[in-house]
Parts: structure tokens; sequence; C-alpha cells
């Protein structure tokens, strides 16, 4: 079995997508990018094509323990506009299987009727586009199999959390200390930067 499944749409933001994917292979995780077109090529929010690994007619929604849906615009409302993405994400989320969104990704799960008031986060202002109300400050946000993140800056943060779950802490522990995460923590502290 597969461990997680990387929804892209056209407009996703690169960052996102491509610092979970790189995290989790890093922690020998089987991931895989999946273009909700017929075309492989996706484009990024900020002109940078990305070749998927698969499209979404060739993979078996069975095959995979978790999906993660990255936001961009207008890459998270194509997903969001996707019943295929939908539905997968209202199943994975009764099999209890872990469901990640981060920044506007969210609004899949708000689509599906997955989040919870006072149960999730977003990329702060983006809960005007959300019917449930309620977004938490807080980088990453976890209700039982839901998980969601505020944006960018956090894709770090989210990507060591869910080899946590889906692998184990020291799986995640070994991926910070290779990116030096705790050197930029200190860096940052130390330095007062705003």
């Amino acid at each position: 079995m597969k461990d997680l499944l990387i929804f892209l749409a056209d407009g996703f933001e690169e960052i996102e997508a491509l610092t979970v994917c790189d995290y989790l292979r890093r922690a020998e995780l089987e991931v895989e990018l999946v273009s909700i077109s017929g075309d492989r090529n996706v484009k990024g929010a900020h002109n940078i094509t990305v070749i998927a690994d698969k499209v979404i007619d060739e993979i078996n929604f069975d095959e995979y323990r978790a999906v993660y849906i990255p936001g961009g615009l207008p890459g998270a409302t194509n997903l969001a506009a996707e019943n295929r993405v939908v539905e997968l994400v209202k199943v994975y989320e009764s099999e209890e299987k872990p469901v990640a969104a981060i920044c506007a990704g969210p609004i899949v799960f708000d689509t599906a009727g997955l989040l919870k008031e006072g149960k999730f986060t977003c990329y702060p202002g983006y809960e005007v586009n959300l019917k449930t109300k309620g977004r938490v400050d807080e980088p990453v946000v976890i209700d039982e199999n839901v998980i969601t993140s505020m944006g960018p800056s956090f894709a770090q943060v989210l990507a060591f959390e869910m080899i946590g779950i889906l692998k184990d802490e020291k799986a995640s522990q070994q991926v910070k200390d290779g990116v030096l995460f705790g050197n930029l923590v200190n860096f940052i502290k130390e330095n007062k930067i705003k």
C-alpha cells in the first residue's frame, strides 16, 4: 500500500505540495503526485510546471493510506470543484484514514463537510470563503484524522507531523535533523528575525 496521495490541480502552491512530497520521501514513505486532469504536467501558482507521477484516471483510491490537499489559487478551488477529490476525502475520513490540507486547501474539506468549528486552520483571511467558521490561529491543527495547516511557511511543520503519523516520531526527527530545521528555529530566535 502506498502512503500518501497528493492531488495537484493547475494553480497549486508549489512549496506546499513539493515540501510535503520531498520530506515524506526522505522518510522513505511512498508518495505519489496525482494530477486531476488528463495531463501529468501541472502548472503551479507561480508558473512552475511539475510532472505528476500519475493522472487521476490511473489510480486506485484503495491503494493509499492518506490523502493531502495543497493550497494555492486557483489550485485549491480547482480541487474542490473535482467531485472525485471531494468524494475521496469523505471516504477516507469515514474510514479514519488521515486527510490533510494546507492554506486554501481546506476548502476541499469544507465542501466535503469535514471541518468542525474551532477545529481547523487555513491561510489567515481565507476562512471567509468557507461555510465552516472558527478558524484556529495555529500552524497545524489535528482533529482526529483531519489535519489542517496555515500556509507555505508551515509546509515543513505539516510534513513532520505527517511523517510522525504515517511512520513514527523517530523518522520525523531524522528528517528534521537532516534539513537543519532545529538550526533554522534557533537562528530565528537568536537573531530575532521578524
